[in-house]
């Protein structure tokens, strides 16, 4: 894998090694400070195409899931959409030992927490994802969300969190309340509804965007979809890493 931004002396048009886990840890870590951190991790195709059929995974690689791996081994919590969870099959966060000894010198737990978002709560509190984590499963919803889903999940070993007044789940308030427990580094993977609520709440602090070699045509979703910004955010490039033509791209909201 090539380093193309930045330039350094050793990094300019860099060998086609394989960077080693340590490597990409290091080069993706989070900002030291004491607030939130959230970033988002997404693949798109050249012609803005976030999914295919469905899926992400199509547009993925060997590398690209090296890097999502290591993007969950650093972060205290993955924060995701109910959408997602049904569409890819989302399992419990499991714990590597690539990342054991760095997650215990942070202060954090063998695997991160996976915290999904739903208003409505409607999920299958049957699956896996809630009843075999190896920390529990985190819920957040609106403080109006329907009181049998709540101890539905409940019962299921899930955590519930209300981030918000209303049905609805408010972005700055999910950042705000996974912060107040400790989860400070957090890392969503989408879908693009959640992850253009968070960009139009103006609480998305760093993109990483695989940029995938491939067209799929079609009427596929972008990366971020819901509400619109009044005026576009502007983010500026952090680095870019390239192998097998695929671009690992890095973006901070200026």
């Amino acid at each position: 894998m090539r380093q193309l931004f930045p330039v350094t002396d050793m990094t300019a048009l860099a060998s086609d090694r394989e960077w080693s886990l340590d490597a990409l840890a290091d080069a993706y870590a989070y900002p030291e400070g004491d607030g939130p951190w959230l970033r988002a991790n997404m693949v798109s195709s050249l012609d803005g195409a976030g999914q295919h059929e469905g899926r992400s995974q199509p547009l993925s690689s060997e590398t690209d899931m090296r890097i999502f791996g290591t993007l969950r081994g650093i972060a205290d919590v993955v924060v995701v959409g109910a959408e997602t969870v049904r569409l890819e099959g989302y399992r419990p966060a499991r714990a590597r030992e690539a990342f054991a000894a760095r997650r215990a010198a942070a202060g954090q737990g063998p695997a991160p927490v996976i915290a999904v978002v739903s208003a409505s709560l409607s999920l299958d509190f049957s699956l896996p994802l809630f009843t075999e984590p190896l920390v529990p499963t985190l819920v957040l919803t609106g403080a109006a969300a329907p009181a049998e889903r709540v101890a539905a999940a409940r019962a299921a070993g899930a955590e519930v969190l209300f981030a918000g007044d209303g049905a609805g789940v408010d972005p700055a308030r999910a950042v705000a309340v996974l912060a107040e427990r400790g989860l400070r580094r957090q890392l969503t993977e989408g879908g693009p509804r959640l992850l253009g609520q968070f960009v139009a709440a103006g609480v998305l602090d760093e993109l990483c965007l695989t940029v995938s070699p491939t067209m799929t045509a079609g009427g596929a979703q972008r990366i971020a979809g819901g509400p619109s910004v009044a005026v576009p955010t502007r983010f500026r490039p952090a680095s870019v890493l390239e192998q097998d033509g695929f671009l690992f791209t890095r973006y901070r909201r200026i």
